[in-house]
């Protein structure tokens, strides 16, 4: 009972802190409580790769020529209206082999330039652009999961992942990364909390500010805090229960960093850090831009009915004995 009402009257205070939210947009911008104020609506959308492409191993930034004809090559080749069926494409097997495209390029949302500043890599650190090296024991591990998920992924929905079990999104994180589609979020501030709210399957994180404030409810995305170093705002999150999007392992601490720019623009930084899978940490800088588009309902959890097919699909395969493929 007591996890109910704080759960409705959190709402409903955040619901009063969003009216409140500054209207104040000179710089530096401040909450009504006096707090550096990074909410807003905003898309982190951008086509520049996660990780450096080989073409640009040296170049961490791209020279105005360069970087257009990159956008425009990257528009090209991920167009899904351009894909071949017959053949497959994009990581999709040739229909010849049960491969289906998804969803045509309406559907998309996956950004049409590169970040301002027209860096090669969202991945700042190591400075290759890269991601650090993988140990020996993830390696082994990885190889593990993936054998016995392909011999168990039709057992039950426990055994589907977090994203056919409309738990978690495949970008909301944490930590957020750009992707396909629904890059946009909503970040609200009030006394002692600050939520961020994703369009991906609709993932909000309550996160409190300061050691003194608690939840009484546990989240899927792992034990958040936050404090304020100067006008940045630091999300420290470990104790992850595994499923979110950009989990290394549940061993995964990370480190968030959120600071207002100019009006328009939060800085995004995050560093993971995960010695029983990656060799070193690596960190990753991603601009969040205000968009004043509101974010639309993903509404995975109240019309789900993909997992029923794919599960209700592999027991007719069974009964008809035919091999169920991955």
């Amino acid at each position: 009972m007591y996890k109910k009402c704080f759960i409705v009257c959190f709402m409903l205070a955040l619901a009063v802190s969003v009216q409140a939210q500054s209207t104040d947009r000179t710089m530096p911008m401040r909450t009504p409580d006096g707090q550096p104020d990074v909410s807003g609506t905003f898309t982190f959308r951008t086509i520049t790769p996660f990780q450096r492409p080989s073409q640009f191993a040296e170049l961490e930034t791209l020279d105005p020529e360069t970087a257009a004809a990159f956008e425009a090559s990257e528009r090209t080749r991920q167009n899904r209206d351009l894909f071949d069926p017959e053949k497959g494409s994009g990581g999709y097997a040739p229909r010849s082999e049960g491969g289906v495209l998804s969803y045509n390029e309406f559907w998309y949302e996956r950004g049409i330039e590169l970040t301002s500043d027209k860096r090669t890599s969202l991945i700042v650190d190591p400075q290759d652009g890269r991601l650090p090296a993988r140990t020996e024991e993830a390696q082994m591990a990885a190889q593990e999961r993936a054998a016995y998920r392909r011999e168990h992924m039709y057992d039950s929905y426990e055994n589907r992942s977090s994203g056919d079990r409309c738990l978690m999104g495949f970008n909301a994180g944490p930590p957020m990364r750009s992707s396909s589609y629904n890059n946009n979020v909503m970040i609200f501030q009030s006394p002692g909390y600050v939520t961020i709210l994703n369009e991906m399957v609709h993932n909000a994180r309550v996160i409190p500010i300061g050691d003194s404030s608690e939840l009484p409810f546990s989240q899927y995305s792992g034990v958040s805090r936050a404090h304020w170093e100067d006008e940045t705002l630091v999300i420290e999150t470990s104790q992850f229960r595994g499923g979110s999007s950009g989990l290394t392992s549940t061993s995964m601490h990370l480190v968030e960093r959120l600071t207002r720019i100019d009006p328009d623009t939060v800085a995004y930084e995050y560093t993971v850090t995960d010695p029983t899978v990656y060799t070193a940490p690596y960190t990753v800088m991603m601009p969040f831009r205000r968009t004043d588009g509101p974010l639309f309902e993903y509404a995975c959890h109240e019309g789900n009915i993909g997992l029923h097919g794919i599960l209700a699909g592999a027991r007719n395969l069974e009964n008809m004995g035919r091999e169920l493929r991955p």
